[in-house]
């Protein structure tokens, strides 16, 4: 039905689909699985005309199309579902099954007919609403997905794409999904279905493709292929790292202790420990909870439950700057939002979390301030070395040096580094591992979230893996593999 045939896209330094070939055909659910970063999101966004390919063609029916725009996907029966659901809050599931395309007679909303289309529409797929209009806010998130399906059944649409479609969903919502599923794949839909989970891959797919790093791998029957083999082939590419020795034994006490934490419904009994001068890493694929725990340690968010110690005392933190004032300091994925000030100076973001050091009747002693700036700048070697420089006006791996520098004022005897090396160029990615490896062998604790496995064996003393929001399993450095890595975080 439909058939990408050599799909390339580029972005600045990094290509991440190439020369990809999928063939989807009716009535068959098609999974398509990879690491973090294969390019499973860039391949749907291609197929819902969201991105451009730079390279290759694709075929409906045979006829050569190009969609320019999403809309122009959807008239043309292909519909894609992502992780993220995109319906508007405020509107009712009625307003959002027929947004873009509502009916009406001379000039006027046929609101009374949209109601009951989209009654009828939903009922088809197990949800009974007594009023369509209500908000779909109100609707758990099960509900919510169905409404997205009930769009592709709106539209008519012949190509379903879901993305990570049971990823907070309890197991008897992803039955009922997966009954709808079938039902769609039985009517003669082509279903694509990506997720990280092989157990619903064994569920729900006729076939597979798996992506890694931006190619396709490997096509063929789901049942030709068993898991080792899968997770083989997602990280099957010779693994390049250098590994990062310690420079000290960790100490025999441990720092931190994680015990039984839990912020419902993200992750729960969450337990490990972090002793100074070792480096864990908490690995894992999106969604397994990883970043949700650095938060409720950073102060950020509020467990529900569990205990967690620092240096023997309880360490419940209200706020981030209540983990800095105890010595955790977290360097956030998203550096650009949650990590650094843009408008503001290098010095100024080094400072900030700490600025009453230098402050004095409510006036900042600037020449202070000035000179631990340019220490700690200088520390994790910043290029140009311009403190006075506005941040925005940085690389990526300069920006994340200063977020590191920040750290290093802050004194961090706990750090909890997110992403460390995400955007920046291999040059860069060198030096902030040396520093977090020197940061340890200060005698400081570092825990590491990384989707990179290279980055991973490359700095870790330990991995603790992450699957679905619990711990799946401990590894040291040296029973370290990829594929002992993403058994643990991707099988049953």
């Amino acid at each position: 039905m439909l058939a990408l045939e050599h799909i390339t896209k580029r972005y600045p330094g990094v290509t991440a689909l190439d020369s990809v070939d999928l063939a989807l055909a009716p009535g068959r659910v098609h999974g398509l699985v990879g690491e973090n970063g294969a390019g499973k999101s860039t391949l749907l966004r291609v197929l819902a005309g969201a991105a451009a390919p730079d390279e290759g063609r694709i075929l409906l029916d045979g006829t050569p199309m190009r969609f320019r725009t999403p809309r122009h996907a959807l008239e043309a029966g292909i519909t894609v579902i992502y992780q993220e659901l995109t319906l508007i809050p405020e509107l009712g599931a009625d307003a959002n099954l027929f947004l873009g395309m509502e009916p009406g007679r001379r000039g006027l909303l046929d609101r009374a007919g949209m109601r009951r289309a989209a009654a009828e529409t939903l009922a088809r797929l197990g949800l009974e609403l007594p009023d369509p209009g209500v908000p779909v806010r109100s609707l758990s998130v099960a509900k919510q997905q169905l409404v997205e399906l009930g769009r592709a059944l709106v539209r008519e649409a012949r190509v379903i794409a879901l993305d990570e479609p049971t990823a907070t969903l309890t197991p008897a919502e992803v039955a009922h999904l997966f009954a709808q599923v079938r039902a769609l794949r039985d009517a003669g839909s082509a279903i694509v279905f990506v997720s990280h989970r092989l157990d619903e891959i064994r569920a729900i797919v006729d076939d597979l493709t798996v992506l890694r790093d931006g190619q396709a791998v490997w096509t063929g029957r789901a049942d030709a292929v068993d898991d080792a083999a899968i997770i083989r082939l997602m990280v099957g590419r010779d693994v390049e790292y250098l590994r990062q020795p310690a420079g000290r034994p960790p100490d025999p006490e441990p720092l931190l202790v994680v015990d039984g934490l839990t912020r419902v419904p993200t992750f729960r009994d969450v337990c490990f420990t972090l002793h100074a001068g070792e480096i864990v890493a908490l690995a894992g694929l999106v969604g397994a909870g990883r970043t949700e725990v650095a938060r409720c340690l950073s102060g950020a968010d509020r467990p529900s439950a569990g205990r967690v110690t620092l240096d023997g005392r309880d360490y419940t933190p209200t706020s981030p700057r209540a983990a800095v004032a105890r010595g955790v300091v977290y360097l956030p994925e998203d550096r650009k939002r949650h990590g650094l000030v843009l408008g503001l100076r290098v010095r100024e973001n080094v400072t900030l979390p700490v600025l009453e050091r230098w402050t004095r009747g409510g006036v900042v002693r600037r020449e202070a301030e000035r000179l631990a700036a340019l220490d700690a700048t200088t520390r994790i070697q910043l290029r140009p070395p311009d403190i006075e420089r506005a941040t925005r006006t940085l690389s990526g791996g300069n920006q994340q040096k200063v977020v590191l520098a920040r750290a290093l004022l802050a004194d961090a005897r706990v750090l909890i580094a997110d992403e460390p090396t995400r955007g920046v160029d291999v040059g860069a990615k060198a030096e902030i591992h040396r520093r977090i490896r020197l940061l340890a062998d200060e005698g400081r604790a570092v825990l590491l979230i990384s989707s990179e496995l290279p980055e991973v064996l490359a700095l870790a003393d330990r991995i603790v893996v992450m699957r679905e929001g619990r711990v799946t399993g401990t590894l040291t450095a040296d029973a370290a593999t990829p594929e002992a890595i993403m058994t643990l975080a991707v099988a049953a």
